[in-house]
């Protein structure tokens, strides 16, 4: 078992910055590959960006490439997600998965492990 906890959403304006957290624990770290997918009222979950286990591999959607950056501290257990250049596009309840693949895919249905997500808002 592997308990996540994402924190650092809040309100934010158009062009601004936040960075999101999971935290994870129960199990090594570093044995699961990370990935952060959204879901805003009213539209299907998406995927966000996502990471090996060892960092060597990353990959963004197209809609966040250049403006989010995924990363991790194995050591502490964290995953993060920087958000630059926020839009109110991006508004939307953000979770954090996990799953013992290296370099998991990009379906969320591949993910075994989720946490409660985090609240983005942006407003214009």
């Amino acid at each position: 078992q592997v308990q996540l906890v994402e924190s650092g959403g809040g309100l934010v304006q158009t062009g601004g910055s936040l960075r999101l957290s999971c935290a994870a624990s129960g199990r090594t770290f570093s044995n699961f590959a990370i990935g952060w997918f959204r879901q805003a009222p009213g539209k299907e979950r998406e995927f966000v960006a996502r990471i090996s286990r060892a960092s060597d591999n990353t990959d963004y959607a197209d809609s966040v490439k250049g403006r989010f950056i995924i990363s991790r501290e194995n050591s502490k257990n964290t995953a993060y997600l920087q958000m630059d250049n926020l839009k109110p596009g991006d508004t939307a309840v953000y979770s954090c998965a996990a799953d013992s693949g290296w370099f998991q895919t990009r379906d969320g249905a591949d993910y075994e492990y989720w946490g409660q997500g985090t609240q983005v808002t942006v407003s214009s």
